[in-house]
């Protein structure tokens, strides 16, 4: 007789051999037990999780001679016909060949027709989301007002595509993915009823590398076993799975953390040169990060990792590397993954990604501020503002005249507050005028409607406040709103575009905190109106004359213009 693979060989026969799926399973066979069988059944789920099986075990135990039964027999004439495919009112449909109505209704014609060898006539329509809208439309009368000797069991791994209508005329059971020690128990007693020898880690890796299928599984080891000798061993599932040992991750993560970047090289062209896979190994990089990000913040849940086996080498390695850096590495390997779906040399993007790596310039976690910090923060903001003062009156002055008028300091939260560019927005303060930030206002709105949504969704609760020939000064509610905004290129390239386009001018953008504008805006105006250098007039004259008599009365850090 000829080679069967091992999935065939050990396709579950009764409900029990089911792994991984009691919450499917165990519904099925109380309803057997209380005879509440439906008429139809959706099962839904991964591919290799035991959706086809089950629907075999069911129709199996609805047509046994000893039914009412949660098992089948499988000694029976009717168990052995549906095993062997020989009773012809069991029949299993396949989808993705038969897509057309056609085929759907030649089948259907046959259904009012009652079972020549068992009690119910059962279909299994395998990948039912293949079938095209004409032949789901034939199926849905079938499925409406069925024989009472037909049952209907349907499979799909994408359970989206299938009509509602049908959907809501089946009992629907979803299938999940099979936990890695339950693959690794069932290949365990797979191995053990075999005879074949075999590593547990050789078994723990294939498990992780089906992603939740026992069909997955079983090829794997299916194929290890070909390659090995006497035994399964790590190496063997490692080569046929094209994953990449864990002492390679190990000694790949201690050169990043260590900056040896001859190291990570060396070991990276290792790994190239026993033909493993450069997006395979991107990917088992990322896995690796995460699951030591996993075992940091949650030590109790090892079921949850999927790449890594916890030696002392990994416990040591994940003690030394803070979560911080854990974070800031899977972005970066993210975004390399991301890159490599479209070069063509993957070998000297990779060289150049682990350069990169060993490079990196991790952030430090938050540092406590003492009191001695605060004091030289307070200190630079205090030079911060004489250099401003400076420039703006002139170093040509005398000694008198440079001495700066006493400002209200300008709060600073932490480190990474927002800074607005004082001296740029300062200038644009003596030369804006009223027409200028009318016409940016008039058209701000259109503007807006113009932008994509997610550079509008930055100027939610923003607004011009000022506005010269040149450049606008905008306003943000919130700081952190206000910094991602700057920096972001494409949105300043295309707010500064729509205007051009409406005004026939270019803007330079200068934005800047609600909270900071108040201050930077009320120390402008007191300088203005506190220096001999001519330019409080030259800024004056633009206002309206009420506007400037206000001022000189009552002072320019008491009046505000509400336009």
């Amino acid at each position: 007789m000829a080679y069967q693979a091992l999935y065939r060989v050990w396709r579950p026969q009764t409900f029990f051999d089911v792994v991984g799926q009691e919450h499917v399973t165990k519904t099925l066979q109380n309803a057997l037990l209380q005879q509440k069988i439906s008429h139809a059944y959706l099962f839904s789920g991964p591919r290799g999780t035991g959706k086809t099986s089950a629907a075999k075990i069911l129709a199996k135990a609805i047509n046994c001679e000893h039914a009412p039964t949660a098992e089948p027999c499988n000694e029976c004439a009717a168990c052995h016909g549906i095993t062997n495919g020989t009773i012809p009112d069991v029949l299993e449909f396949d989808a993705a060949s038969n897509s057309r109505v056609e085929e759907m209704r030649d089948v259907l014609d046959k259904v009012k027709f009652a079972p020549t060898a068992v009690k119910y006539k059962v279909y299994i329509i395998d990948e039912v989301h293949m079938l095209s809208i004409s032949a789901f439309n034939a199926l849905l009368k079938t499925l409406e007002e069925p024989p009472k000797h037909v049952i209907f069991i349907l499979a799909t791994t994408e359970p989206h595509k299938i009509p509602l209508t049908i959907i809501s005329r089946c009992q629907r059971f979803d299938f999940r993915r099979i936990t890695a020690s339950s693959i690794v128990d069932r290949m365990k007693l797979i191995a053990d009823e075999s005879g074949i020898d075999c590593e547990e880690r050789a078994l723990q890796m294939i498990a992780r590398c089906a992603e939740g299928g026992m069909r997955d599984a079983l090829s794997l080891l299916d194929q290890a076993i070909s390659y090995s000798q006497e035994r399964v061993t790590l190496e063997d599932a490692l080569t046929v799975t094209g994953a990449v040992s864990q002492g390679f991750l190990n000694k790949l993560a201690r050169a990043i953390k260590e900056k040896n970047v001859v190291q990570g090289l060396e070991t990276l062209n290792e790994l190239l040169f026993h033909g493993k896979d450069p997006a395979r190994f991107i990917e088992d990089l990322i896995l690796f990060y995460r699951d030591m990000l996993l075992y940091k913040t949650a030590p109790q849940l090892e079921e949850s990792l999927e790449r890594v086996m916890l030696d002392d080498e990994f416990r040591q390695m994940a003690e030394e590397v803070p979560i911080e850096e854990i974070y800031q590495l899977i972005d970066f390997l993210n975004k390399i993954q991301q890159d490599m779906r479209w070069t063509n040399h993957p070998r000297i993007f990779l060289e150049v990604a682990i350069v990169k790596l060993c490079q990196l310039e991790t952030a430090p976690p938050q540092l406590q501020q003492s009191g001695a910090i605060e004091q030289l923060l307070s200190k630079i903001d205090q030079l911060e503002q004489e250099l401003q003062q400076l420039k703006t009156m002139g170093v040509s002055q005398t000694a008198h005249e440079a001495v700066p008028q006493p400002q209200k300091p300008v709060h600073r939260a932490s480190r990474n507050a927002f800074q607005p560019p004082l001296g740029k927005i300062n200038e644009v303060l003596k030369q804006a005028t009223k027409s200028d930030l009318n016409l940016v206002k008039a058209n701000w709105g259109e503007m807006l409607g113009n932008l994509l949504k997610s550079h509008a969704a930055l100027l939610n609760e923003a607004e011009p406040v000022a506005a010269s020939a040149t450049a606008i000064i905008i306003k943000f509610k919130h700081e952190m709103i206000c910094q991602m905004a700057m920096n972001r290129h494409d949105f300043l390239e295309a707010v500064a575009a729509g205007l051009f386009k409406l005004t026939s001018k270019r803007f330079l953008l200068l934005g800047v905190p609600e909270e900071q504008w108040l201050t930077i805006r009320e120390n402008f105006l007191h300088d203005s109106y506190n220096r001999d250098d001519g330019s409080s007039e030259q800024y004056s004259s633009e206002e309206e004359p009420h506007i400037a008599e206000a001022k000189k009365l009552f002072g320019a850090e008491f009046v505000e213009i509400i336009d």
